[in-house]
């Protein structure tokens, strides 16, 4: 392409996630249900009361493309949360991958999901090899700059905190498996529970007073209490009203 006078941005230019891959050949498919359950539960569960659900973008098992400079360079992270962008109106309009020079916002959260098998990368315990991209934690830490990276494992219920202070990401100390991000007024914890039909240990937000974010099967569940106490509310004012002589039907 010939550059034009002045040059057009980058947006215009450089590849968009219509032109990049989508999948990786060599990765294909969810490692196991955890990880397709997992992110489930925090994407229903991520509410946060600074950020109303159109202005932010949530990213599952989805390329993340982060170097203008090698365009085909990318991470897949397990759940990542986006702060600040729309989210799709249409579904033409859904991602088919996060672009970070196209949506110019990189991530606020990464969330990976321990693997026996990715447990060094996952923890920065591996060195770049010559002539290949940097590292998940390099690219995470020194090309976007995401302000939090959580990792979780669920065989040793242990939950990692990393923040980014100045140039580095720094273990935060934790008494218990739970963060607060006062950002976006929620937190982030280990739940011991049962979520699609399988009980074991679960990464949920709860909110400032402690409680779990309801899931979107507990929120029907609720809405069908309150429906079926305001029948009995009703149901019982009639009643009084019968034993007095009125007729609630012809009030």
């Amino acid at each position: 392409m010939y550059q034009t006078d002045p040059p057009l941005p980058p947006s215009e230019v450089l590849p968009t996630m219509y032109d990049l891959p989508s999948e990786d050949p060599e990765e294909p498919g969810l490692p196991d249900e955890f990880h397709d359950f997992q992110p489930q539960l925090l994407r229903e569960t991520c509410q946060p009361r600074t950020y109303p659900t159109g202005e932010m973008f949530i990213g599952t098992d989805l390329n993340l493309y982060y170097d203008a400079r090698h365009r085909l360079w990318h991470k897949r992270p397990d759940w990542f949360l986006v702060l600040g962008v729309s989210r799709a109106q249409q579904q033409q309009e859904m991602r088919l991958s996060y672009v970070v020079w196209q949506e110019a916002v990189a991530p606020f959260l990464v969330v990976e999901l321990l693997s026996p098998g990715t447990e060094a990368e996952d923890l920065g315990q591996t060195l770049r090899d010559a002539n290949k991209p940097p590292t998940k934690w390099q690219v995470y830490e020194q090309n976007l700059r995401i302000p939090y990276y959580v990792v979780f494992d669920r065989y040793q219920n242990l939950l990692r905190v990393f923040e980014l202070t100045g140039t580095r990401y720094q273990a935060v100390a934790i008494s218990e498996p739970k963060f607060w991000f006062e950002e976006l007024q929620l937190g982030l914890g280990v739940w011991q529970g049962q979520y699609q039909q399988t009980e074991g240990l679960w990464l949920r937000w709860y909110d400032f007073a402690g409680n779990w974010i309801p899931t979107l099967e507990e929120r029907a569940e609720q809405e069908q209490q309150r429906a079926e106490q305001e029948r009995q509310r009703a149901e019982r004012l009639a009643q009084r009203l019968r034993s007095l002589g009125v007729d609630p039907d012809n009030l």
